[in-house]
């Protein structure tokens, strides 16, 4: 019963009014476990809803499990690079691919910067620290991340302004783990609109299929909300899903259950409508992920956009991408013919 562990979105589920009715959900049910060879617990999490007539078309537990883990889609030793933040942005650099620049890093209470390592064992040695790698560059601050966390778990913004603030709130936490220290994105006017307190990220899929074409089958834009630096739906924003041969926005988004499961059509704060909004430089994204391939060359790989005010940059890429949340912005995953035939090719490898 490990799945149902997360009361809070059964309560989501329980309260939903969109709910199906309880005989069809039964037979639905008893359909997903007949087809998929799985008790179909992710059932809970959006397909139960009456807007869901193609249930089918969604990735079960087990399917996801084959495609994340498969030797055919996946390098093992590419992954180590992919899943690290740290070793992607010391690989990028060197393959002069658009990131965001790595400034400095920490170990515990090792600082690297500018081929030195410093010793930081208290909040003032920090903070001076920061003074100089600030002031050297000319910088107004920098974002952390943890090298392995996902979903924006551990991730802050630190400025000039708010240092001593900042570093009394994380130093245990940095000091404690380890850090990579990015230059801030400057963010496009037009994103900026929609939310500005946040770097709000585009996620898109790639696929290399059996005969070697790139397919980009899929995308979201995740959006934060309030005044939280991240933009991850995992820790509280939302998704809206991209018409991928256009470059807009759908006119839904979604939040996952574990806060509340709503769907939207504007951001709660500015109140910009998401229907059309066309993406900026989405031909530029596209081009960019066509080299970041062959950088890559991972067969199912989810890419984390950021749009500046110069163009797409990679904040980060997944060999493990976030197939729920496709599913959902998309209706079923599993419509697409070449996912399709990804997993089909998969499922006969095992």
């Amino acid at each position: 019963m490990r799945r149902f562990n997360n009361i809070g979105r059964l309560k989501v589920f329980f309260k939903d009014p969109n709910k199906k009715g309880w005989l069809k959900m039964f037979k639905e049910l008893i359909i997903l476990t007949y087809t998929k060879r799985e008790l179909p617990f992710y059932y809970f999490k959006f397909l139960y809803r009456k807007s869901v007539e193609n249930y089918l078309d969604y990735h079960s537990f087990g399917e996801m499990k084959a495609l994340n883990s498969s030797r055919l889609l996946h390098i093992k030793s590419l992954n180590a690079i992919i899943e690290h933040k740290l070793f992607f942005s010391f690989y990028t650099e060197k393959a002069k691919l658009k990131t965001p620049q790595l400034i400095s890093y920490n170990t515990g209470h090792s600082f690297f910067w500018n081929g030195t390592i410093t010793q930081v064992r208290t909040v003032a040695e920090a903070k001076a620290f920061f003074n100089t790698v600030f002031d050297t560059n000319s910088l107004e601050g920098l974002f952390f991340r943890p090298p392995s966390e996902y979903g924006g778990k551990g991730c802050f913004k630190m400025t000039k302004a708010d240092l001593e603030a900042k570093l009394d709130a994380y130093f245990k936490l940095m000091v404690k783990g380890s850090y990579v220290h990015t230059q801030l994105i400057e963010q496009h006017e037009a994103i900026n609109k929609i939310h500005s307190k946040s770097v709000n990220t585009l996620r898109i899929i790639t696929i290399v299929t059996q005969e070697q074409h790139v397919e980009f089958i899929g995308g979201f834009y995740r959006f934060g909300v309030g005044n939280s630096d991240v933009d991850n739906a995992t820790s509280g924003g939302f998704t809206v899903g991209v018409h991928m041969d256009t470059g807009t926005l759908k006119a839904e988004g979604h939040y996952l259950m574990e806060f509340g499961g709503a769907t939207i059509t504007k951001h709660p704060d500015s109140g910009v409508v998401f229907k059309d909004f066309q993406i900026p430089f989405y031909e530029a994204i596209l081009e960019l992920l066509k080299h970041a391939l062959s950088v890559f060359p991972d067969r199912l790989i989810g890419w984390d956009i950021a749009i500046t005010t110069d163009g797409p940059v990679i904040v980060e890429c997944n060999s493990y991408p976030h197939i729920p949340l496709s599913d959902m912005a998309y209706g079923g995953m599993l419509k697409n013919k070449h996912m399709r035939a990804l997993l089909d090719e998969v499922k006969a490898a095992q």
